[in-house]
């Protein structure tokens, strides 16, 4: 991620003044089901099960893709991540004979929420929140967990069993059966896919990222087989103190993520933006994991009305916005693509249209964007310019 991004979201949070849930040394309750596997010192790495002292459903604590239909606060989905106790246990990510890794197996593959029971060696502390992952409450060093085995997700029991199955073919397998992302992304992370030698564990933050691109690498290769969209429209979607705008354009697939944090601590005015051709990026995006959840959300539904269009995403973050993880920008951009489409005949349009909702100048944006500058140089921005365009041979 880019320096000057990941201090100015590190700010946002080093000053926040949020109470997590008050938890000692024993904790009774239930998982989501959920878990959380550290990044620190892999392959040797701290994982655990995330935990409630509330018992029954808790389903909603861990379902990012249910927070924005059923319009849950910002202060609604903290108030739920803060309550899930991470636990924490040194193993080795390739150790899939451990006893806490086959019992974070069984939570990721639960269809339901779990009872647990956990003694921790000291009273959990602290909180965690980042722009990559969801947050959570305090964390202790696991000293004992156990929890009820539940029913399965068929569709998860079936890529576990399948020790022939690659990874990412299982990705896409339950990509393609409707599996929600959030459950994808934990099983991958808990190593329950992929040919049966080569599983192991990944962090979740890696695991998030992996799927949002294996996912959208794999929907890419239909996309570039697709008929070019035939006029400029514009996505538009507010929530959580962003705004979206998808602005598609009549060319072969291009893309570009644009985000602008807006007086969020001060007066400060922070862009970051980044961009990749017809033949997609291979080196990791410096703007960080919201790159590739924004480009599979805009993909999916590209791949969903069977057209293929460059897209650049203008998103605005204002005051009061913290940072949840890249779910806000992945289910944001999917609610975006879901709206009814603005069209328009040509480019000043689209952008006038867009500009107006904007709280930054389009100016700002354009003198950021790679992609903008590109369809603007020469004063070419009419709708034939576009429609002119042809794409390469796939490679």
């Amino acid at each position: 991620m880019l320096p000057g991004k990941g201090a100015y979201l590190d700010e946002i949070t080093s000053g926040m003044q949020i109470r997590s849930v008050p938890v000692g040394r024993e904790l009774d309750g239930s998982s989501p089901p959920s878990l959380f596997i550290g990044r620190w010192n892999y392959p040797n790495v701290l994982a655990g099960p995330m935990v409630t002292p509330v018992h029954g459903d808790t389903g909603i604590m861990d379902a990012p893709e249910a927070w924005i239909p059923r319009q849950l606060s910002q202060d609604e989905i903290i108030g739920y991540r803060l309550n899930l106790v991470r636990g924490v246990h040194p193993v080795r990510a390739g150790d899939m004979q451990d006893p806490i890794i086959e019992k974070l197996q069984e939570l990721a593959l639960s269809a339901t929420s779990l009872k647990s029971d956990i003694r921790f060696r000291n009273a959990p502390r602290g909180m965690s929140f980042s722009d990559e992952h969801t947050p959570f409450g305090p964390s202790g060093q696991l000293e004992r967990f156990s929890c009820e085995p539940g029913r399965w997700n068929h569709d998860l029991e079936r890529v576990y069993y399948d020790t022939d199955l690659d990874a990412g073919d299982a990705v896409m397998q339950l990509h393609a059966g409707g599996v929600a992302f959030s459950s994808i992304q934990k099983a991958f992370s808990a190593g329950v896919m992929g040919v049966e030698k080569r599983r192991h564990l990944v962090p979740t933050r890696w695991s998030i990222t992996a799927c949002d691109s294996t996912i959208g690498d794999r929907l890419l290769r239909d996309v570039r087989r697709n008929p070019q969209l035939d006029t400029i429209r514009v996505h538009e979607f507010n929530s959580l103190h962003n705004h979206y705008a998808v602005l598609l354009l009549p060319t072969a697939w291009q893309y570009e993520w644009m985000e602008a944090f807006l007086r969020i601590l001060g007066n400060e005015e922070m862009l970051f933006a980044d961009h990749e051709g017809f033949r997609g990026k291979k080196e990791y995006s410096p703007v960080g994991g919201c790159f590739y959840s924004c480009r599979m959300a805009v993909l999916e539904a590209l791949c969903r009305e069977g057209i293929q269009a460059g897209a650049i995403i203008f998103r605005e973050a204002y005051r009061g916005y913290v940072p949840l993880g890249v779910f806000n920008v992945r289910e944001n951009v999917r609610n975006a693509m879901a709206q009814p489409a603005q069209e328009f005949e040509d480019l000043p349009a689209a952008l006038a249209a867009i500009g107006s909702r904007l709280r930054l100048p389009m100016t700002r944006f354009i003198r950021e964007s790679s992609l903008l500058q590109d369809c603007c140089r020469g004063g070419q921005t009419t709708l034939s310019h576009f429609a002119g365009a042809s794409p390469p041979s796939p490679a």
